[in-house]
């Protein structure tokens, strides 16, 4: 069987291929040796920019040009080679390492220079360096960008509607009014808070062999600032530098990674879970595109589809996510190879939740608010101004403030006028009594147009 979108065994790779295909071309299969051979590659010109390593001396810009070129220039086809290199080595850094001295083969100042490719290296201290960068190139060209664009698309939102006011609903029942732009804006601040979060985890890596110790290097090459030379590969590759190490990087950083997208995404299952529940109050209408179906047996239904989408790619994220933030720092004593199959599922984590973060944009770009409803909701409930009234009573000093609103309004559904008869037999200055007859539930909204503007 071919593989293709309808064999593939991932919705990843099937029916969701069209939404994660930048995720898929840094965390594939071909993704993953490029960034291995953009690693080793770097490591072999640290190599030959040191003074201190004489064999290394003595090439020419156009030999390291023709190094350098091997990874800039790399192809499907090359990836292809190096996994048929693989089918005999059985492993796969050792096939980037073959694949290399292949391609330098053919220019003579190398020859004598093949054995520095992979020069005292354990496999981890490519692998720790390739997963690193396909992260950071994740985070800054991909999530972030999307995260960005989202939380614009909701501060706009919060903007346009800042002054419509809608009934609030605590514990399901209705509750203080508040304003749809004012509720959208709880979530802007907290998608804000959430993407810096993520946007300042520092990504770490780690060049110094078996155990960490830089053993083989100074056996080599006694007199060489070893832990220099790391920093300075590691950091030329827009990294952090970790100088303490096992012969894996720890992995702490990734759980910090992991911990901040997910944390991002539970915001987003919230908001998701609550703009489902404002289509199905009829807050929200949803614009119909022609030709689809909501229902296979129901034609009037318009689902809320993409907030749903979100809500179950989000949480097979999240899943994955904590697994891996839980399981990644941990190894038994200076390594096993435990770390290596879950890392291979950093790409399905971030696809899930790359996917979700599309449908949350798409199901906003959808929405319609229903202003009549809105009004009806408030309109409905007169006993919402049972706060405010409980509240100027106790400034006045009204014995039983909020026990007399209690009995009027628990349980029960008061219009303009009962709201008005018990105004008016309040012992509290006539000014007050005709502040609070000015008072409508739909004016009752305290600041929350205001915060709405400024977020």
């Amino acid at each position: 069987m071919s593989l293709n979108t309808l064999s593939a065994l991932s919705p990843v790779d099937g029916r969701y291929a069209g939404r994660c295909a930048e995720i898929r071309s840094l965390f594939s299969e071909s993704g993953l040796v490029r960034a291995r051979v953009r690693v080793e590659i770097a490591w072999l010109q640290a190599l030959a920019a040191n003074p201190d390593i004489p064999e290394m001396q003595g090439l020419a810009d156009a030999d390291l040009a023709a190094a350098t070129g091997i990874a800039t220039a790399f192809s499907e086809d090359d990836a292809a080679a190096v996994k048929a290199i693989e089918q005999e080595t059985n492993h796969d850094v050792k096939a980037v390492e073959y694949f290399i001295k292949d391609r330098l083969s053919s220019h003579p100042a190398w020859l004598a220079r093949l054995e520095f490719v992979h020069f005292a290296c354990t496999s981890e201290d490519i692998n720790n360096l390739s997963y690193a960068l396909l992260c950071l190139q994740a985070r800054d060209e991909v999530l972030l960008p999307r995260l960005d664009a989202l939380t614009e698309a909701l501060r706009a939102m919060a903007h346009v509607h800042a002054e419509d006011a809608m009934m609030s609903r605590t514990h399901g029942q209705p509750a203080t009014p508040t304003t749809l732009g004012k509720e959208v804006a709880v979530f802007v601040h907290r998608l804000r808070n959430a993407c810096e979060q993520l946007r300042r985890v520092r990504i770490l890596g780690k060049a110094n062999g078996a155990v960490g110790n830089y053993n083989a290097h100074l056996a080599a090459y006694p007199d060489v600032d070893w832990p220099g030379l790391a920093r300075r590969l590691v950091e030329s590759l827009g990294l952090h530098w970790n100088p303490y190490t096992t012969q894996i990087e720890p992995h702490d950083w990734m759980a910090e990674y992991f911990d901040s997208l997910a944390r991002i995404n539970t915001v987003l299952i919230d908001l998701s879970r609550d703009f489902w529940g404002y289509i199905s109050v009829g807050c929200f209408r949803q614009k119909v595109v022609a030709g689809e179906v909501g229902s296979s047996t129901m034609p009037h239904k318009v689902n809320p589809i993409d907030f749903e989408n979100a809500e179950g790619n989000f949480g097979v994220a999240n899943a994955l996510l904590r697994f891996m933030a839980e399981k990644l720092p941990v190894s038994r004593w200076q390594r096993d190879l435990t770390d290596s199959t879950v890392q291979r599922n950093i790409g399905v984590a971030l696809a899930h939740s790359d996917i979700a973060i599309q449908s949350v944009s798409r199901g906003l770009a959808r929405l319609e608010v229903d202003h009549a409803r809105l009004v009806a909701e408030l309109d409905a409930n007169w006993e919402l101004l049972a706060e405010p009234i409980q509240t100027i009573m106790r400034r006045h000093a009204v014995p039983e403030a909020y026990e007399q609103l209690k009995e009027l309004t628990r349980g029960r559904r008061l219009d303009a006028a009962a709201v008005a008869e018990f105004i008016d037999g309040l012992p509290i200055p006539p000014a007050e009594k005709r502040r609070l007859r000015e008072l409508t539930p739909a004016t009752y909204i305290g600041l929350a147009a205001s915060l709405a503007r400024n977020v």
